[in-house]
């Protein structure tokens, strides 16, 4: 294949969540852009095999089998991991990386053609203006380059496009948005909000924000309360790169799309400091390609991002691809959960719902707003939801027979949940590592991730539980549950923070347009760029990340400064 034929005024690396809005904002801006994805193809529809099939249409109901045990052992762990989603995840036999023996780390993948944009959970809320300021605040890494400010218009953007349904509130730690109509609490969703917001000044519960339409939108059809999103969406019901960026970029005829393609590197022009290009390997061939373009957008997730970096090795960065920091790799950070705290409510038994929601309530953080916590800093906000206990509920009644079964029939009580996810701190002994020695089965060095969760975050769970019972209690909840389970990074699937953004090269990777400062054409968009995990969950920050870093280099195209 000839260079010419290989290339393009753009380069992204990655299909799912940041790559599908870099894809489009490039294309759509007129630039020529390469599409790389490391996994297979999937097509909007025609690849939702499971879309529509019921629990007895699966060989094993859709439960776990042997081959799950054996070659899923990571990802079967994960709560959208099932028979009708197993495709959509990465076989850990074939993708190994390492961890410590006293130090489980949980990567959650899908590598094909949308990435993790077609299992996502698709909660979307903003980070606060706090959350920006919060390590300059505390003295904690190094300070954010940019403010909510910077960010808000770009949010806006994204969210009008993404269709984001869910209620403006009014409160400085959940900023508003542009949004759908919300969709509806259930009635002992309402009872607990009231109680919440009676009882308590510094706390309150909502819808949560999700991207999930609730009205009809371009080509997509509004959400029809299946609850099968794990499988991908026929009605493009919810955001996926394959129901919506993807073929907007599509449509300008300046996309290309190669699947199969495995980044091994960046390739540096050490004359210039700027990229020439990429390195791939076919992954059906095992034949190398290299192809080339004025601008690199790395959007391969936090972990696959990190990865071509560190390999991407020269005379000019010998530790990866811009290191001069040394920071690349570190401070990897993930949301810590596994708190689960559950309430039955007597209340409303001659209510049921219509459907089955994808969707829950959030309570936004609340502590260490207006006064400190003695045990630790920054915070968490709780997700969960009311439930109308059905049969599953016999699980916990005694009897046999034609009446027990009559019996399971009729719904029980209703439950209350509360699920907390809480932020981590960027420690820099948190990192990711090449491993020579475990290599891949196209012969590359696989990561060793050294990943723990320290004392601020214990501290914080411990808290977790406390006031997440006190609330069930206080709304009336009867036979309260609350566990604890061991946290294991990773399993949030919200790893962030290996090539942070920040103020000063000798510190941080990315400037406040995510460019890497020492290779001005290479834009690093992803989880990478977070220099801070905030509580929230993250993926409408990397959207509206990628759609303002796409502006500023298009811009700079321009100016010839690229």
């Amino acid at each position: 294949m000839s260079k010419e034929k290989n290339q393009f005024d753009a380069i992204v690396v990655g299909s799912g969540i940041s790559g599908g809005w870099a894809a489009k904002e490039l294309c759509e801006k007129g630039l020529k852009t390469l599409v790389l994805e490391r996994g297979r193809n999937v097509e909007h529809i025609k690849d939702y095999p499971t879309m529509n099939k019921a629990p007895w249409e699966f060989d094993h109901r859709g439960k776990e089998s042997r081959e799950v045990q054996e070659e899923y052992y990571v990802q079967s762990k994960t709560y959208a991991f099932d028979e009708g989603s197993k495709h959509f995840w990465v076989n850990d036999k074939e993708n190994p990386y390492t961890h410590p023996d006293n130090k489980e780390f949980r990567w959650i993948r899908g590598n094909h053609v949308g990435g993790r944009s077609l299992t996502w959970g698709r909660q979307s809320y903003r980070l606060a203006p706090m959350d920006f300021e919060a390590n300059a605040k505390d003295g904690i890494a190094v300070d954010w380059p940019i403010r909510y400010e910077d960010l808000a218009p770009w949010y806006d953007k994204v969210e009008e496009f993404v269709g984001i349904s869910g209620r403006n509130e009014g409160y400085a730690q959940l900023p508003d948005g542009k949004f759908q109509p919300p969709m509806d609490m259930y009635c002992v969703e309402e009872k607990v909000k009231g109680s919440i917001e009676k009882n308590w000044d510094d706390r309150f519960m909502t819808i949560g924000r999700t991207a999930n339409l609730t009205q009809n939108k371009h080509n997509r059809t509004k959400c029809q309360y299946r609850n099968l999103c794990s499988r991908g969406c026929p009605f493009g019901g919810y955001f996926s790169s394959q129901a919506s960026t993807l073929p907007a970029a599509s449509a300008t005829g300046n996309m290309t799309l190669r699947p199969h393609s495995i980044v091994e590197s960046v390739i540096l022009d050490e004359n210039t400091n700027k990229a020439k290009g990429v390195r791939i390997i076919d992954a059906e061939t095992n034949e190398y390609h290299e192809y080339y373009a004025k601008v690199i957008f790395l959007c391969a997730s936090t972990l696959g991002s990190t990865w071509i970096m560190l390999n991407s090795k020269s005379d000019r960065f010998p530790d990866g691809l811009g290191n001069t920091s040394g920071t690349l790799g570190k401070y990897l950070m993930d949301h810590h959960f596994e708190v689960y705290v559950k309430a039955e409510f007597d209340d409303f038994k001659d209510k049921y719902h219509t459907g089955y929601r994808p969707n829950g309530i959030y309570v936004p953080r609340f502590q260490n707003i207006k006064s400190q916590h003695p045990d630790f800093i920054r915070g968490y906000g709780f997700q969960g939801g009311g439930n109308r206990v059905g049969w599953g509920y016999g699980n916990r009644l005694a009897g046999f027979g034609a009446e027990f079964k009559d019996a399971l029939m009729k719904p029980g009580p209703w439950e209350m949940s509360f699920m907390p996810f809480g932020e981590t701190l960027p420690y820099e002994d948190n990192q990711v590592t090449l491993n020579e020695n475990v290599r891949d089965k196209w012969g590359l060095p696989t990561l060793h991730i050294d990943c723990e969760f320290k004392d601020n975050e214990k501290q914080m769970r411990k808290d977790m539980m406390k006031t997440g019972k006190e609330m069930l209690e206080v709304a009336g909840g009867k036979n309260i549950e609350a566990v604890n389970l061991p946290a294991v990074p990773g399993f949030g699937i919200h790893e962030m923070g290996t090539a942070r953004m920040g103020r000063d090269p000798k510190t941080s990777m990315l400037n406040k347009h995510n460019q890497l400062h020492e290779v001005p054409n290479v834009f690093v968009t992803d989880g990478s760029a977070m220099t801070s995990s905030a509580c929230q969950n993250p993926s409408l920050t990397y959207m509206a990340l990628t759609a303002r870093a796409v502006d500023f280099a298009v811009s700079e195209l321009k100016k010839m400064n690229l």
